[in-house]
């Protein structure tokens, strides 16, 4: 039972304190009082209370700290808009499926808590929607969120080293709409719910004219493995960039998957093999215009040999 404290800071609308018992009640491990606390917050929410924040940082609370019995039921729920990361990754980023698997209700949650798992190199959690649930031989290790109480770590992918090359002057552009609309899905959060812009091209040539149609008049590229490019693709899929809503690891590695399938004009769901076939067969640059780097960026250009066509991208976002 939480304590009377609690209770007449609800009343107050008193979010410091209540976010004090919070932090008491994860610290002593009481999950159930924990569970209390929300129930009373949400019912204070349905009389005009503004405690709704202080709801959904209990769920978030319970589904990174508590035992899958409290955590699983915290992320069937739904969503928590405004927690620092989506309950099913912040959850699979601490436990097992194992431990959650039998606390979940059926549906997409669910799916989601699996396919977060995958992505961290667990077998054994059931078909996940399109994408085999096992990392295959030629997908890197995916980069991953860190959470903690307050705070969510998401580190960019090492850097790529570059230096200066010459572009060329003309270019041959083709109406690509899909592949291009493909790359820029990977940062949308970026562009719709912060302060990004992203910029794509597609061209009957090289990567050097893909990055020329973007309107560059000078750059530096560096060659990435098809590894590192899936993890950077990845990371910007999983992010929200400065301000967005971050959609998860699981999200990052399906949109790096739907980016290579979609520019190889691969069938969806597509086979892994051809996937890792059409990724390892791709020519991956990184490029920058030489001008000092902030905030999150991606910046790559794809050339098919096969084909005779190259995509790029840049992306950028910035928290001011």
């Amino acid at each position: 039972m939480i304590s009377q404290r609690a209770i007449d800071a609800i009343e107050v609308s008193d979010t410091d304190s209540l976010l004090r018992v919070v932090d008491g009640l994860c610290e002593g491990k009481d999950w159930d009082g924990l569970v209390e606390l929300k129930h009373r917050c949400r019912e204070a929410v349905s009389r005009g209370k503004q405690l709704w924040g202080v709801e959904e940082h209990i769920r978030y609370r319970l589904a990174l700290e508590a035992p899958g019995e409290w955590a699983g039921p915290a992320v069937s729920e739904g969503a928590a808009r405004f927690s620092l990361g989506p309950l099913p990754e912040v959850a699979a980023s601490t436990k097992t499926w194992k431990e959650l698997a039998d606390h979940l209700d059926d549906g997409p949650w669910r799916a989601v808590v699996a396919a977060e798992r995958v992505v961290r190199g667990e077998t054994g959690c059931g078909p996940i929607p399109d994408l085999p649930d096992f990392l295959l031989d030629w997908e890197p290790v995916y980069p991953l969120a860190t959470y903690g109480a307050d705070k969510v770590e998401t580190p960019s992918p090492d850097p790529v080293q570059v230096g200066a090359v010459e572009l060329v002057e003309r270019v041959a552009l083709i109406d690509d709409l899909q592949s291009e609309g493909a790359l820029a899905d990977l940062v949308q959060p970026w562009v719709t719910e912060s302060n990004g812009r992203c910029e794509t091209s597609a061209v009957e040539g090289d990567a050097i004219a893909a990055i020329r149609a973007l309107g560059l008049s000078r750059a530096r590229v560096g060659q990435m493995t098809a590894g590192e490019a899936l993890r950077w693709m990845a990371w910007a899929g999983a992010s929200g960039g400065a301000h967005g809503r971050r959609r998860g690891a699981a999200a990052g590695r399906y949109g790096a998957w739907w980016a290579i399938a979609t520019i190889c004009d691969l069938d969806w769901p597509p086979d892994p093999t051809d996937v890792g076939h059409a990724a390892l067969r791709l020519r991956f640059l990184w490029f920058d215009d030489g001008s000092p780097g902030t905030g999150w960026a991606l910046r790559i250009a794809i050339e098919d040999p096969e084909t005779g066509l190259a995509w790029a991208m840049a992306a950028v976002d910035a928290a001011d």
